[in-house]
């Protein structure tokens, strides 16, 4: 664990009224109007005080043996503590856990899945519910949660809702998680910025604001000048201000890239959950692209993307190689943990459209051709129970889905010093600092038309003008049963 000198406020006190608020933000979308979710379900209650209880056991005759699946191994000590806790009730229930990196994981489990012999209960994403659902690939969760009585109020919001379809439920909520901007302490005192500098930053597409003011403040050429300097050398960078996480430039979605500033300039991926509609041809994503593309290619404030030699922006940022990095609140651990410096976290830059962090919800689904559906069914209840989350809380890795396992992640953090209230700081604004991550059907294939788009965007190799609105003509061609070439 990392020394780190700022003392962290008592980030649990108002956390219950900061909850509730997500309540009435929580389904905003991409900015746009009411979205066709279910509303038939009961209104979250603002503020649930869960007691701790052992679980309790399930009725299993024979012994049965289930597949586990998750793709974040950080998260796996903090599972196989709730796995041992389950089966110390449940005797005649194992659970053996798997893992597979994000890359490999979805493959392999649409291989096991065609062939038979998938996971019973998996870790699903909301970029794959759609997809799987319409497949018939995953269980109904609704009927068992009416049968048995289960409480959905419990959760944050309206997490469950995110994983309703006409009335069908796919998963059981298990985290959710926001962006924020992390910075690395020392390079800020060698620059002679405090972090509170960093708090109200200002961005536009068109000068960067004081956003792009401090990246210049932040970048050195080999000579020590600052990109603020007329002596700067753009061609000799030593340090850059800014990097994001991977390789590639984010994908369809640019989670933890840039979505956050095109969304904070007006830009919204699609109408409402389950859309058939996407708008990457805004004039805002353009415009919010064109500004990443000189930021990389013209005034060497962020790293570069190469294709020929792709270096992850995190191994960048933990090689000191960047003053700051925008990323998600699941690689929390990462930083404080594995940083050889002091690390601190702010809320992303203030856009023309206010300050935005994408939000994003994890849950577990069983799968539909599992040999044990009511064992399945016990141990995804249990996932979602208050003695798993305050043990996932516990770990500190993610935000889980429950408010006594969020408590228990920022009281973990709070105790060793470690301010992370910019993750949770969108919930608690007056204004709607939050929006959905796309949830529609096509995901893989919506990837597979714009990851090569938007990285020969940032790579200066095409203009976003041209290139978005051609792209976006064939992702919409999905919908339609079209694959254009």
């Amino acid at each position: 664990m990392n020394r780190h000198s700022m003392t962290a406020p008592s980030l649990r006190r108002g956390l219950g009224w900061m909850l509730w608020l997500l309540v009435g933000l929580w389904i905003a979308g991409c900015g746009t109007g009411a979205l066709p979710v279910p509303v038939d379900l009961p209104t979250p209650t603002p503020f649930v005080v869960e007691a701790t209880a052992t679980p309790a056991p399930t009725s299993v005759a024979q012994p049965v043996t289930l597949r586990y699946a998750l793709w974040d191994p950080n998260q796996v000590p903090a599972y196989q503590a709730c796995a041992d806790q389950f089966m110390a009730v449940n005797p005649l229930i194992s659970v053996e856990i798997e893992q597979a990196d994000w890359a490999e994981y979805w493959d392999q489990l649409e291989n096991a899945m065609a062939a038979g012999d998938a996971p019973d209960v998996f870790a699903n994403h909301l970029t794959r519910l759609p997809d799987l659902a319409a497949a018939g690939k995953i269980l109904d969760l609704e009927p068992l949660m009416l049968r048995d009585g289960v409480d959905d109020t419990i959760y944050i919001g309206r997490l469950p809702r995110m994983w309703m379809r006409a009335g069908e439920r796919y998963g059981l909520p298990k985290d959710w998680d926001t962006i924020a901007l992390v910075y690395n302490r020392e390079l800020l005192a060698a620059a002679g910025v405090p972090p509170a500098a960093l708090t109200n930053l200002t961005w536009n597409p068109r000068d960067g604001g004081l956003f792009q003011q401090m990246l210049g403040r932040l970048t050195l050429d080999r000579a020590g000048n600052n990109a603020l300097s007329p002596d700067f050398n753009a061609d000799e960078v030593a340090q850059y201000a800014l990097t994001m996480p991977g390789s590639d430039g984010g994908g369809a979605y640019g989670q933890s890239q840039w979505s956050n500033l095109a969304v904070a300039d007006g830009f919204h991926f699609t109408d409402y959950l389950f859309a058939d509609r996407y708008y990457y041809d805004d004039p805002a994503l353009m415009e919010t692209l064109a500004w990443y593309q000189r930021l990389i290619n013209e005034l060497g404030y962020h790293t570069p993307l190469p294709a020929d030699d792709p270096v992850d922006g995190r191994t960048r940022f933990l090689a000191g190689e960047a003053a700051l990095i925008t990323d998600g609140s699941w690689q929390i651990g990462t930083y404080v943990n594995d940083a050889p410096f002091d690390v601190g976290f702010v809320p992303l830059p203030v856009g023309p459209q206010g300050r935005k962090s994408m939000l994003n919800s994890v849950a577990d689904s069983i799968w539909a051709g599992t040999p044990h559906p009511e064992a399945a069914w016990a141990w995804v209840t249990y996932l979602g129970s208050v003695d798993c989350q305050l043990i996932v809380g516990e770990y500190a890795v993610t935000f889980p889905a429950l408010q006594s396992g969020v408590e228990r992640m920022l009281a973990h953090y709070d105790d060793v010093g470690v301010n992370v209230h910019a993750y949770t700081a969108y919930l608690r604004e007056d204004d709607d600092q939050i929006f959905l991550f796309p949830v529609t059907e096509h995901a893989a294939a919506i990837n597979a038309v714009m990851e090569p788009v938007i990285a020969a965007v940032l790579r200066g190799e095409v203009d976003p003008a041209v290139a978005l609105p051609a792209a976006n003509e064939k992702v919409n061609a999905l919908f339609d049963g079209v694959n254009m070439p």
